[in-house]
């Protein structure tokens, strides 16, 4: 009895992992989301595969005598899951991967820190305006805002115009503050 067991996990393991492949393989050919994710790296994929053999196992314990139905049901959640699970882990990574923090806010790389007053509203720029790395017209240009284009506004430099423009909670740049104004306004002092 104990060989015919041991031979019946052996085989829902052979199952679980061919299970496995099989949703791993028939979701990326029809890019169903378990290789689509928007941020780079190989996280989701990963996620993917140890999500579909550990569902695929999980499922072959649950399934009892007839447990190639639920191997697969298993193996095919799992992959789901894990490659949710490594796709939010590779944005998380990619969003910090440029990043640094400084005085509370966090800020590409590409620009240079200065001394903050929290503004956190909305701002559309009234024409087309650089962006800088730092708070001044001679600083390197680093992006560009469109004439109507609301950004984020997330501080004032203190003791100047100039604002930090914001993505995604993110300082990417500076803009002056005689450029922007908040949405709703037509003319703003800042």
């Amino acid at each position: 009895m104990r060989n015919l067991k041991t031979k019946t996990i052996g085989g829902g393991a052979v199952v679980a992992i061919l299970a496995g492949a099989l949703a791993l393989g028939g979701a990326s050919s029809a890019n169903a989301g378990v290789t689509g994710c928007s941020a780079p790296g190989g996280k989701q994929e990963a996620g993917a595969v140890i999500g579909g053999l550990l569902g695929g196992v999980i499922g072959n314990k649950v399934g009892g005598r007839h447990a190639t139905g639920e191997t697969i049901a298993g193996a095919a959640l799992g992959a789901a899951a894990g490659s949710a699970i490594g796709c939010e882990a590779q944005k998380t990574r990619a969003q910090n991967a440029g990043t640094y923090t400084q005085g509370g806010y966090r800020l590409s790389r590409a620009i240079s820190p200065a001394s903050y007053r929290r503004i956190g509203d909305a701002f559309v720029a009234e024409s087309g305006v650089n962006l800088r790395a730092a708070p001044t017209t001679n600083s390197n240009r680093v992006g560009r805002l469109q004439a109507g284009q609301r950004f984020e506004a997330l501080a004032q430099v203190r003791g100047s115009e100039w604002i930090l423009v914001g993505q995604d909670g993110v300082g990417i740049g500076y803009v002056r503050g005689d450029l922007v104004h908040p949405v709703g306004h037509r003319y703003a002092a800042y």
